[in-house]
């Protein structure tokens, strides 16, 4: 169970990793990999008791890959924590299967409150560099949070969101699905920027008005002729 686990998390990294050339060079050489097998060993530990052990095993994979994924936490098939420094998932996050994390994201929670308080993540998710989810909420499948983002409230499935704080921009990208089925969309660039698409259409009405402007003032100085 554990083998066929950490050989589809390494398969989801050479299906999406274009720098990975092989599964070898993939156990050996990708920090991402490293802490989720870690997880993986610590998470079946800390459900039977032995807390404090699965803590000293996170902590070492953190030690080395800078990645800490807390032993609570609930991972899900093939997650790929692209270079990974930085990514924090906090003890009751829960990640669905097919989830991509890029470096510095966080999974985290909002206080001090007990039970429930990090993000559930679910299937098909891309979580881009720098982006903070945080609180007991839900991200929903096929989603894709934008860089930078910080995210307080629930995000639907099949939603891109942007900015501080995140807010959906588009709905219905069904891109996003099940790696055996097709790809998976990683472009963190191309999302939408309704700010930017606001300025151009405030652009485009000031030079409207600045042509009729020039017209009207032709006309008035004919006039005046």
């Amino acid at each position: 169970m554990l083998l066929r686990e950490i050989n589809e998390d390494i398969q989801a990294v050479l299906d999406r990793d274009p720098a990975a050339k092989n599964k070898l060079e993939v156990l050996l050489c990708y920090p991402g990999i490293h802490s989720v097998i870690s997880h993986r060993i610590a998470h079946p530990l800390h459900l039977k008791g032995f807390v404090l052990l699965a803590r000293i095993i996170s902590q070492i994979s953190r030690f080395f890959t800078g990645i800490e994924i807390h032993p609570g936490a609930v991972i899900g098939k093939r997650l790929f924590i692209d270079h990974g420094m930085g990514v924090v998932i906090g003890e009751t996050a829960e990640v669905g299967d097919d989830v991509t994390i890029y470096q510095g994201a966080t999974l985290g929670g909002t206080g001090k409150e007990k039970g429930k308080r990090h993000p559930t993540i679910g299937n098909n998710v891309v979580i881009s560099s720098g982006a903070k989810i945080l609180g007991p909420f839900k991200v929903g499948d096929n989603s894709k949070i934008g860089s930078g983002s910080v995210v307080l409230r629930e995000v639907p499935p099949d939603c891109t969101v942007v900015g501080v704080p995140g807010h959906i921009v588009k709905k219905g990208n069904k891109k996003l699905k099940n790696m055996h089925q097709t790809e998976i969309d990683l472009d963190q660039v191309k999302l939408p920027d309704p700010v930017a698409e606001e300025l151009q259409c405030l652009r485009k009405r000031i030079i409207e008005l600045e042509n009729k402007l020039i017209k009207l003032e032709e006309i008035i100085r004919n006039e005046n002729v």
